[in-house]
């Protein structure tokens, strides 16, 4: 059975190209409307979402927020002609997976997809399934974190991101070993998204002296913990 995806692009041309290249290989579901997607997410099963970001009546980065609150596992894309720093940004911060600028490569999309696919696909093998960190405790079955009843819920890769981290505590983690384990490629703008995640995970521990996450440089990074 072919794995379905869920495209959302209201440039008709675009649209057309992008899904007859994708078609031979998955099931493309394709809505121009941002809010008629979002609908058509909710009554059926998707196993990747490709997002624009300018859309009619709910806009890309809305729709990748209202789906995370949904499932945390879903791998998106976003596929955008908003070119700058802070956009990029902001949809990985969302729980995005990738952000490709227009024009984009079909080769360099159809390759992410293979990836995010094989990677949702893999079931980890978890050693235990809830960590303490000092007063926190993390739950990797509910990618939930919690500290004196207060609990962040995460995404999925930031939760296999933080379970590394503590698997690898008070150790100096290579920068391309993260990428390959929890990526799978070490390119350059999946070092990128890297860097935003470990920003997010730095958020949870900011208000506790004993935790910290120190950029090492041109090496990696270090979870420092008692």
């Amino acid at each position: 059975m072919k794995k379905k995806i869920l495209y959302v692009e209201d440039d008709n041309t675009l649209a057309f190209l992008t899904a007859d290249n994708l078609e031979e290989e998955y099931e493309v579901v394709h809505h121009a409307n941002g809010k008629e997607a979002f609908e058509a997410f909710k009554q059926d099963e998707f196993d990747l979402c490709i997002l624009d970001v300018m859309l009619p009546e709910m806009d890309g980065f809305e729709i990748a927020a209202a789906i995370r609150e949904r499932d945390v596992e879903v791998p998106i894309i976003f596929l955008s002609a908003k070119t700058l720093k802070e956009d990029r940004i902001k949809g990985l911060r969302l729980g995005a997976d990738d952000y490709l600028v227009k024009p984009y490569s079909m080769e360099e999309l159809t390759l992410k997809i293979e990836v995010f696919l094989q990677r949702s696909q893999k079931k980890p093998t978890v050693k235990t399934n809830v960590y303490t960190l000092g007063d926190f405790v993390f739950d990797t079955d509910n990618y939930a974190i919690s500290k004196n009843g207060e609990t962040t819920q995460l995404t999925e890769r930031e939760a296999a991101l933080l379970q590394l981290f503590i698997e690898n505590k008070n150790m100096v983690l290579k920068r391309e070993k993260i990428l390959m384990d929890i990526w799978g490629t070490d390119d350059y703008f999946m070092g990128r998204s890297m860097d935003v995640f470990i920003s997010r995970l730095r958020k949870i521990f900011k208000d506790d002296d004993h935790i910290r996450i120190e950029n090492i440089p041109r090496v990696g990074f270090k979870l420092v913990a008692p």
